[in-house]
């Protein structure tokens, strides 16, 4: 058996590895990257970009639906999902030839192919191509993300339900969507679908959508979907499935204490993730998982084994691309001796619902659990004249301020809040009060003018 050496040996070309692999191949480090299946990991090509592009059609056909109130006579005109799914797969080849330009230009060596460890930092790869090699690293890096979880309720596995990546494919709207959960994906993935002529209907298990958000925000979201026509049940508990998802099938749910059958053609799965962390040999290797299947790492990224660092979803951190992103900047600076750590880090996030979800740090039940003492400032966004221009009012704005006139989270549910959100996040991160932004001079009419008006409104102090 010949063994193949490298300085730099990364299983997964996610975010996290794939940026470690291109930084340290042009620092002269000789590296290989092993990837499975997806160049680039999930985000170019069934995740966060390919939804996005997906949503953004969705949107076009909702304005084609307002098409009269916003002055277009557009009597005659329908969806193709076939156009729409081309347009995103012409996308995703851009994207997966991006990143091939990117692996060469580097100097990192992309094997495609299943690798498996068959000891400490050495891995068997079985190519796609056909043949194996044996890798060793002198360092290795894990990234291997996690994928949709299947709960085990009789008849779901057997009906081969949808999950995002099948969604995402669609080639003809389906006449009736059920989506098991109400998180991010079943959220988007709900609006999208109903909006190009879906019937849809959205079971979640709790009492009202997003639970780690203030109930003023899972109002939104729920009065949100019901004004696009989407069936929303809380409290519902899939008991029994039957038929076959993309021809029919048959959903027991039980809701308060009685029973409810669905009739409908499509069934999409969107019930949480599960590390991919089984079947690549850990038991050869000294590396160890935690009681929810994701690598056991420190606040260093480090695993339980020499020389052995996890990345991204697979290392427990929060499923974000822009926090795998940081995974890698986490690894890289301290590979160079500058100590840095996922400790304390303020991680943003946004909903791409229409009108988006966007938050970056405590929201109201999370600072009252923790006894931590604030005044909310909160806006409409009908008081943001931009939204009048654009016929986009839905929604407000919301933050929390400390006694020390600093901002400990901000919410905004409206048009463009991830970009609104980003200002608030700057004057976090450089610990500035919100009068910072209260007194700063900004454009009219913009959507950030907005940040002005809502901390004029902040409370005086007690």
């Amino acid at each position: 058996m010949v063994i193949e050496d490298y300085e730099i040996l990364v299983l997964g070309s996610g975010e996290a590895g794939k940026y470690l692999g291109w930084t340290m191949a042009k620092a002269g480090r000789k590296t290989a990257v092993i990837e499975r299946k997806m160049i680039g990991g999930s985000c170019p090509n069934i995740a966060c970009l390919p939804s996005k592009n997906i949503i953004h059609s969705a949107k076009v056909a909702s304005d084609f639906q307002r098409g009269e109130e916003l002055g277009m006579m557009t009597e005659s005109w329908h969806v193709d999902m076939e156009r729409v799914r081309q347009r995103k797969r012409k996308m995703v080849d851009e994207l997966v030839q991006m990143h091939l330009g990117r692996f060469k230009d580097s100097g990192a060596e992309l094997i495609l192919g299943n690798g498996v460890f068959i000891g400490p930092k050495t891995m068997e790869v079985t190519l796609r191509d056909g043949g194996t090699r044996t890798l060793r690293g002198e360092k290795v890096f894990l990234n291997t993300g996690t994928r949709a979880a299947m709960p085990e309720i009789p008849g779901l596995a057997e009906s081969k339900p949808m999950t995002h990546i099948e969604a995402l494919e669609l080639a003809a709207v389906p006449e009736h969507l059920v989506i098991l959960g109400a998180g991010y994906v079943g959220l988007e993935l709900a609006q999208a679908i109903r909006r190009f002529g879906s019937r849809v209907t959205l079971l979640e298990r709790g009492p009202r959508l997003a639970e780690r958000e203030d109930e003023d925000i899972s109002s939104a979201l729920l009065e949100l979907m019901r004004d696009d026509g989407i069936e929303v049940l809380l409290n519902a508990k899939l008991m029994q499935v039957k038929g076959i998802s993309g021809d029919a099938v048959q959903l027991q749910v039980g809701i308060a204490g009685a029973e409810r059958s669905i009739a409908a053609s499509h069934i999409l799965v969107a019930t949480g993730r599960v590390p991919n962390t089984q079947n690549i040999g850990l038991e050869n290797t000294g590396i160890e998982t935690d009681e929810r299947g994701y690598f056991r790492v420190n606040e260093s990224l480090k695993t339980t084994a020499p020389d052995v660092w996890a990345m991204g979803d697979c290392a427990g951190s929060p499923h974000f691309t822009h926090v795998a992103f940081d995974d890698f900047r986490v690894v890289r600076d301290n590979l160079l001796g500058v100590a840095r750590t996922t400790r304390d880090r303020v991680v943003p996030y946004c909903v791409f619902t229409d009108p988006e979800l966007a938050r970056v740090g405590l929201n109201e039940q999370e600072a009252q659990a923790r006894g931590i003492s604030y005044r909310v400032a909160r806006l409409p966004m009908a008081a943001v004249l931009r939204t009048r221009t654009l016929s986009e009012e839905r929604g407000f704005m919301k933050a929390l301020v400390g006694d020390d006139d600093r901002i400990l989270g901000f919410m905004a549910f409206g048009v463009s809040a991830g970009e609104i959100m980003a200002m608030v996040q700057i004057a976090m991160a450089g610990n500035l009060p919100y009068t910072s932004l209260r007194d700063m001079v900004l454009t009219h009419p913009t959507l950030a003018e907005g940040l002005v008006f809502l901390f004029m409104h902040l409370p005086a102090k007690a």
